[in-house]
């Protein structure tokens, strides 16, 4: 019953597909048009140095070039692996990793929580703009804030401590504090900044719906509980994976502007590492080995958690 089809009919329909995408394509023409700096972008900052990433299986010489210097194979790799303080390296940026997280990553969403609860309309944009402002600190001001805040002489943490009673406490100058200050700095620097996609998530909530649930008597936090949240799933699911491919990319200007002699046994990370091993002591093939590794782990890492959240919620990055 059904007509035989033939090449010449499969030929016609693919044709028929590029003619009529590519007039899709023009109409959108000016969305192509604002999107090609990003593209670009990306071509030549993110893709185009990928190609870098061989001199992992080489012995680098900046005179030879990626042609003329000698293949090693997964020899950096090993060395990387029978450091001695590789493991305590890789141990310093996972918990960081996994405390930034826990404790950095909910704040954006409890603070747009709290923004949006806000029914003023000056004061809330006043409070949004005061907790945007740290995000356009650089690190080093940022540690400058915090050295003046800690400090054991001056700082105001400190004065609070002895008007207590108590003995001032150098907190950068000691191992068991570093993480603390780090995920601490990094909160108060970013949270504010992250609560711009949550409230705009906020914003495209239907209002009918806290309307027929104050109705049926649902005071703030139920309808916080049974409406917000479940609405901001999405949005949060999507930022929690983006999040975990970042995992072991903590920042170096967020870490080195914070270590010294004293608190470089739980504050040293990957990527401050790579930064002696390989700027300082023009180690390029070794440390571009142990960021192929960061790396690796991060998409794998972007992998499972894409798949576990398709699995659970629905919701994935593709």
């Amino acid at each position: 019953m059904g007509a035989n089809i033939t090449e010449l009919d499969l030929i016609n329909y693919k044709a028929n597909t590029k003619k009529s995408l590519l007039s899709y394509m023009w109409k959108s023409r000016a969305l192509y048009v604002i999107a090609l700096p990003g593209i670009l972008y990306f071509i030549i900052f993110k893709y185009v140095p990928l190609a870098g990433s061989v001199i992992a299986f080489q012995n680098y010489n900046i005179f030879k070039g990626f042609t003329g210097s000698e293949w090693v194979g997964l020899e950096h790799f090993r060395a990387m692996f029978q450091y001695q303080d590789f493991g305590r390296i890789l141990s310093n940026t996972i918990l960081l990793g996994l405390y930034d997280l826990i404790f950095a990553f909910p704040a954006p969403i409890v603070l747009a929580l709290l923004l949006n609860e806000i029914r003023l309309v000056f004061y809330k944009r006043f409070l949004q703009t005061v907790v945007y402002m740290p995000h356009f600190l650089s690190w080093v001001i940022v540690s400058g804030i915090a050295l003046g805040i800690l400090s054991p002489g001056t700082g105001i943490v400190n004065q609070v401590i002895k008007a207590f009673g108590f003995e001032p406490v150098y907190f950068l100058g000691e191992n068991s504090y570093i993480r603390t200050i780090l995920i601490g700095s990094g909160i108060w620097r970013d949270s504010g900044y992250g609560t711009i996609i949550y409230l705009a998530a906020l914003a495209g909530i239907n209002p009918d719906l806290y309307e027929a649930a104050e109705v049926d008597g649902a005071g703030r936090w139920k309808q916080t509980m049974a409406i917000t949240l479940p609405s901001l799933i999405p949005t949060i699911m999507i930022l929690f994976l983006l999040h975990i491919g970042r995992f072991l990319d903590l920042g170096f200007e967020r870490v080195w502007v914070f270590l010294n002699a004293l608190n470089t046994g739980n504050g040293e990370i990957l990527d401050t590492y790579i930064y002696k091993a390989g700027l300082l002591s023009q180690q390029y093939s070794y440390t571009t080995a142990v960021g192929l590794f960061k790396s690796v782990v991060g998409l794998m890492l972007v992998f499972i958690g894409n798949i576990l959240s398709k699995k659970t919620t629905g919701e994935s990055l593709y």
